[in-house]
């Protein structure tokens, strides 16, 4: 474990470390089983220092962020955690829960602040462009993906008519068997990454069709079928993923998507609004 590269650029490093940088890593080092599934803020209150710090050092490593360090040192473990082992290595037996809302957001916060800095404006522009100069859009989100599947689904067919979440894994292939060049394929998927997500953008880049990948690192398997990639931070200090910054992308997705074709979303608005009032859908 300790001859891997994050390792060996703390201890190259160690004697330009500040006193507090030193900390971090002697926690890292001694923890080297618990602390990669640690986010930022929980990392600075067991080291006793500020979560800025902890930010500050993954950079001085010459990492891109914390997200990126904390990745290389999960690989370094050599395997993916469970779910059970994640919540044990995460939780302490002194947490208390009402701390719990205010740890959560501010994850939260710090995940949506980092996926700021990190999606390219012009990446950004080329996902809207090849979702509104899609025939048929197909989104694949399996297991707790699939909420954010289901919104973008919602939404783009709400205004577009030609948008479909393929909900059944064992029937994905029926549904993309006579997909083109002229399909979009919007894959989601965030550790732990499922095998069918893969499976499934595999087949359809060779089948032609252009992807869109939202998930939470460059490492990602799904990463190297994407012709789009926008990556989302998804840490938080428990078992589950936060889902705040992918679920900000999409909603960023669905506005921008409005906004550049907004007359043809107000006439298709228009001719809803008339359709709901006539089915009484909305309460009064």
């Amino acid at each position: 474990m300790l001859e891997s590269d994050v390792y060996k650029r703390i201890v190259q490093n160690r004697e330009r470390m500040s006193k507090s940088h030193k900390k971090i890593a002697n926690y890292l080092i001694k923890n080297h089983e618990t602390a990669p599934f640690l986010t930022a803020s929980k990392l600075a209150k067991n080291v006793q220092v500020g979560e800025a710090t902890v930010i500050r050092f993954a950079f001085f490593l010459n990492y891109k962020g914390y997200p990126d360090m904390q990745r290389h040192l999960q690989e370094a473990l050599q395997r993916k955690m469970t779910s059970a082992e994640v919540l044990a290595r995460t939780t302490d037996e002194n947490d208390e829960t009402k701390h719990v809302i205010s740890e959560v957001l501010s994850d939260d916060i710090q995940n949506i602040k980092m996926t700021l800095n990190q999606v390219d404006p012009a990446v950004f522009e080329n996902a809207v462009e090849q979702i509104i100069e899609a025939k048929r859009i197909y989104i694949i989100a399996y297991r707790s993906a699939t909420s954010i599947g289901s919104f973008l689904e919602f939404y783009l067919d709400l205004v577009l008519q030609n948008t479909e979440l393929i909900r059944q894994a064992d029937g994905v292939s029926e549904h993309v068997l006579d997909i083109t060049d002229e399909d979009l394929v919007i894959g989601l998927g965030f550790n732990r990454y499922t095998k069918r997500t893969v499976e499934v953008l595999k087949f359809v880049k060779q089948q032609g069709a252009k992807t869109l990948v939202i998930t939470d690192h460059l490492m990602s398997p799904l990463v190297p079928y994407a012709d789009i990639k926008l990556i989302a931070s998804t840490e938080i200090n428990s078992f589950i993923d936060s889902f705040a910054a992918p679920m900000s992308i999409s909603s960023a997705l669905i506005t921008a998507l409005t906004r550049s074709e907004h007359k043809k979303v107000e006439k298709r608005l228009e001719e809803l609004e008339g359709l709901w009032d006539t089915f009484d859908v909305f309460y009064d």
